[in-house]
């Protein structure tokens, strides 16, 4: 039904252009008739407004893959660069939680690992809406951060990397098959801060897929059930997206081959010092607003990118 919902919402959107474009089809033929100059003013204005909806919305149009329209679970972790990349991991982390608010996509938080110092190693979001994966495809990659450093005494220029993982989430009727003793379940007290926080039971869990070695965790939730069922859909979405590559070794669409985050291997680069850019390195699409970009205003990339795995 969200689906249907999210369908229809799309299918008035471009039928109440299309209910524009014909009036002012009719009122302009009016108009000309009788040389009404003002009316052909308004309408050279409105015609303005309808191109720049129809811009703004045209690259929905791109979704055509086979997971396009599904949930993502979106993973970050920290690369090299020590508690720089901690930092900037969370620094990516808002900026995707801003990114959907922006577009009213539900977000949820599954797994969340805690930096030594400041931010954080690594986590799992879940982020919910129709076409969710097919705007998040272009995010997936090494992303390295240039900036002068907050955590450096002398304050030196420090380039940090983090890895953003994005795996369509698996529907009901899933393609891959879990043995239930292929897998070994550990249950263990979930980290707190203190005090009340600290769990005095064993909810958190870590299933490991024994086959592949695939291991997911989840420690967010208060009940055990609630932190499998979570731990148990991170490890569906990763399996099918092992089993699509598996298939597709030609056509590695949906992950790639594992890369590293360091040097090198970066898909994007947001810098903040000696000058201000955001550049993605495939499209070689770039800003000069990177403030702008880091509040979640990442639109016009997932658009550059869409455009070029069309060209490719």
């Amino acid at each position: 039904m969200k689906y249907f919902s999210g369908l229809r919402e799309q299918l008035n959107y471009w039928l109440s252009i299309n209910s524009e474009i014909t009036s002012l089809n009719e009122l302009h033929v009016l108009a000309k008739d009788e040389n009404d100059i003002t009316t052909l003013l308004d309408i050279e204005s409105d015609i303005v407004k309808i191109n720049t909806k129809i811009d703004d919305s045209k690259h929905e149009l791109l979704f055509s893959g086979k997971y396009d329209k599904n949930n993502v679970i979106l993973a970050i972790h920290a690369g090299a660069g020590g508690v720089d990349s901690q930092n900037w991991t969370e620094m990516l982390m808002r900026m995707y939680l801003r990114w959907a608010e922006r577009f009213n996509f539900n977000k949820e938080i599954l797994d969340i690992s805690s930096g030594d110092e400041s931010g954080i190693k690594s986590v799992i979001i879940q982020i919910s809406g129709i076409y969710a994966y097919g705007y998040l495809q272009s995010e997936k990659g090494v992303h390295r951060l240039v900036r002068l450093s907050p955590f450096d005494s002398d304050h030196a220029r420090h380039t940090s990397f983090a890895l953003v993982e994005i795996l369509p989430e698996s529907e009901k009727d899933f393609n891959v098959e879990i043995n239930k003793k292929e897998l070994k379940i550990d249950v263990f007290k979930a980290g707190g801060a203190g005090g009340q926080s600290v769990q005095k039971n064993s909810t958190a869990v870590r299933i490991t897929h024994i086959p592949t070695g695939i291991k997911v965790s989840c420690q967010n939730e208060r009940s055990l059930v609630q932190n499998k069922d979570i731990a148990m859909k991170i490890l569906f979405a990763r399996l099918e997206d092992r089993a699509f590559q598996m298939q597709q070794k030609e056509n590695r669409s949906l992950k790639g081959e594992h890369i590293s985050a360091e040097w090198g291997n970066q898909i994007r680069s947001y810098v903040l010092h000696p000058y201000k850019m955001v550049k993605d390195h495939r499209t070689n699409f770039e800003v000069s607003n990177p403030d702008d970009v880091l509040d979640g205003n990442i639109l016009d990339f997932m658009k550059s990118y869409l455009n070029h795995k069309l060209g490719q």
